[in-house]
């Protein structure tokens, strides 16, 4: 049986701009808060974290200040995929490098490669570093599947251990085909308990950026037994996550942490700004559930 990464949160943690880079002191600052309110796990250059717009030699720093800031307190997953083979095995080779714990690599996009392709694609990373690989299945941004059968093959690779899936329709099969071999961790908010339920892990979530007590515990609660909390804390998000997803990520995450006063900055183009509408509807989440 393969290793657990972790159980828990792991959050999606945004990336803090200036008008110049990354701002590393805000960075720190939210590694320690994460830290204090009991996050299990931080994922660094995600989506959330706006990898796909940070040059390599900024998100590689990034990646590094990161690891040596959290020095072994918490699991540090470190986003590292593209949908150039290449590149993904030069970028899991220095999340290798600097520490990381386990590395995060995206169905290829774009280009829309074939399930074949997939397995190569993987597996070519996988053969390339020794860090545990955790696959990242979200169709509504890359327009392609990872199907189980797929999954099945790549999980019976050493160092492929988990999958975060945004697919909640395949989860059933892929537990079927995978078993033991491949730990599970909801790629959507809203999907948490559902995926649990499967023998999930946890989740790498989007809203444990505002509120990562509520979404710790809401999976601690879950593997403790104690269904009803858990329960409770996912109809509770509700609204704040329909919220934090009315326009792209992470458009209105970024917009509610500044509204918190962590003043992260913008996001980077061609993301823009929450709109009038978005920021009305994130305000009033957030104040019905007392974050405002």
């Amino acid at each position: 049986m393969k290793k657990t990464l972790f159980t828990g949160s792991c959050v999606a943690l945004v990336t803090p701009f200036t008008e110049t880079g990354v701002n590393y002191e805000k960075l720190e600052e939210l590694i320690e808060w994460h830290i204090e309110k009991g996050t299990d796990a931080i994922l660094i250059c995600g989506t959330t974290g706006e990898a796909s717009t940070m040059p390599d030699e900024e998100h590689k720093a990034t990646i590094k200040f990161a690891v040596e800031k959290i020095n072994k307190r918490v699991h540090v997953m470190a986003g590292a995929g593209s949908n150039d083979t290449k590149h993904a095995i030069e970028l899991s080779k220095y999340c290798e490098e600097v520490g990381a714990d386990s590395i995060l690599s995206v169905t290829p996009y774009y280009n829309k490669t074939t399930q074949e392709g997939l397995y190569q694609h993987f597996k070519m990373i996988a053969e390339n570093v020794n860090l545990p690989i955790v696959l990242y299945n979200v169709p509504s941004r890359t327009n392609l599947n990872i199907n189980p059968e797929t999954l099945k093959r790549l999980s019976e690779i050493e160092n492929i251990v988990a999958l975060k899936e945004c697919n909640l329709m395949q989860v059933a099969e892929v537990v079927n085909l995978c078993g033991d071999n491949l730990d599970l961790y909801s790629g959507e908010d809203g999907n948490v308990l559902p995926l649990l339920s499967l023998g999930g892990k946890g989740v790498i979530s989007v809203i444990a950026n505002i509120i990562p007590e509520d979404v710790h515990n809401m999976v601690s609660s879950f593997l403790a037994g104690d269904i009803k909390a858990s329960r409770d804390l996912q109809i509770k998000s509700v609204p704040l996550e329909k919220a934090v997803f009315c326009e792209t990520n992470p458009i209105p995450i970024k917009a509610a942490m500044n509204l918190m006063g962590f003043n992260v900055g913008s996001c980077r183009m061609p993301l823009v700004d929450i709109s009038e509408k978005g920021l009305a509807q994130l305000k009033k989440a957030m104040e019905d559930y007392g974050l405002l």
